[in-house]
């Protein structure tokens, strides 16, 4: 059956033009576009086994073996791949992240881009960078965006074979630095997946997506001539109108904690003091604070000293998912 095998690293991503609500909850074919960068430094690091004496699919995420709804989202996946590679052997997967999960820095991103390299090389699957995407997408929407490098946009497309990500820059491009303020390290009582589907119920989200393509051009736009001010004004607006959607839906979902709100309102002050400086918040209470990179040790320094910042991570443009071995 080819490989038997193998071992992919990934990174995760911050969305500056965000991902929130599915047309196809099962497929994760999205509401709209969207805009990230992906982490170097911060990685999953997952190790796929096809092995013919396990008499179910296993899955242990940093030396904890787990179950329930995170084990079957890895078997559906693991399922797509036996199928397309005409097998039925189920697997051992081990996944490790050198940053907290679940916790709104998209460990889920990096850990499905990484186990669809790897189950796909183990299976004796050769798969191109699209089909790669399309394969991570299906396990968690934001991982298709954690397989090409650098700044990637993520077409929404409206099936299964045009809603895919690519490359619109290189990680050398623009040295741009997430400094992430981290208020909370537990993981989030509401995940992703139970969030996107609340979206539907919040009036705020037709608007939402409705203007969705102005703020991509925008994005794109300011990304590919190093805008930064431009960049600031979109990624804060989006990141708003996300989470607007979210305290609006029913039941509403609050992910932000006080710390998160004083980060925000530290970030806009910097700006308006001359920083190349603007915050974005994924699904979570963690705040991840974009600047120039002549600037990062200054802003991480002010971070560390704001109330309720426990730990500050810094990440600068990260390369595409990669085989470890095999």
């Amino acid at each position: 059956m080819g490989y038997y095998k193998a071992t992919a690293t990934a990174h995760p991503n911050i969305a500056f033009i965000k991902y929130w609500g599915d047309l196809d909850p099962d497929l994760h074919i999205p509401s709209n576009g969207s805009i990230s960068m992906n982490l170097r430094g911060l990685f999953s690091r997952t190790t796929v086994s096809f092995d013919p004496s396990v008499e179910q699919d296993q899955f242990s995420l940093d030396n904890r073996q787990i179950d329930g709804t995170g084990l079957v989202r890895v078997s559906n996946l693991l399922d797509r791949v036996r199928k397309m590679a005409g097998i039925n052997t189920f697997a051992s997967v081990e996944s490790h992240n050198n940053f907290p999960a679940g916790t709104g820095i998209a460990s889920s991103a990096s850990g499905f881009a990484a186990l669809s390299l790897a189950a796909s090389k183990a299976a004796g699957l050769d798969f191109d960078e699209k089909a790669l995407s399309r394969l991570a997408r299906t396990g968690s929407g934001s991982a298709c965006r954690s397989i090409p490098a650098g700044f990637v946009e993520w077409q929404a497309g409206g099936n299964d074979e045009n809603s895919y990500a690519y490359s619109i820059a290189s990680p050398e491009h623009w040295d741009l630095v997430d400094c992430i303020a981290l208020v909370s390290q537990d993981e989030k009582l509401i995940s992703s997946s139970e969030g996107h589907a609340l979206t539907k119920t919040s009036l705020l989200h037709p608007a939402r997506v409705a203007d969705a393509p102005r703020r991509l051009a925008v994005c794109r736009e300011a990304i590919l001539t190093r805008d930064f001010d431009a960049l600031a004004e979109v990624a804060e607006l989006d990141s708003n109108l996300m989470h607007a959607v979210m305290i609006t839906s029913s039941p509403p979902l609050l992910y932000w904690q006080p710390a998160t709100v004083t980060i925000m309102k530290a970030v806009q002050s910097w700006r308006k003091g001359g920083l190349m400086v603007c915050y974005t918040v994924d699904a979570g209470p963690n705040v991840h604070v974009l600047c120039s990179r002549d600037v990062s040790g200054d802003i991480a320094d002010r971070l560390e000293k704001l109330s309720g910042v426990q730990k500050v991570l810094v990440a600068h443009p990260g390369g595409p998912a990669d085989l470890e071995n095999g």
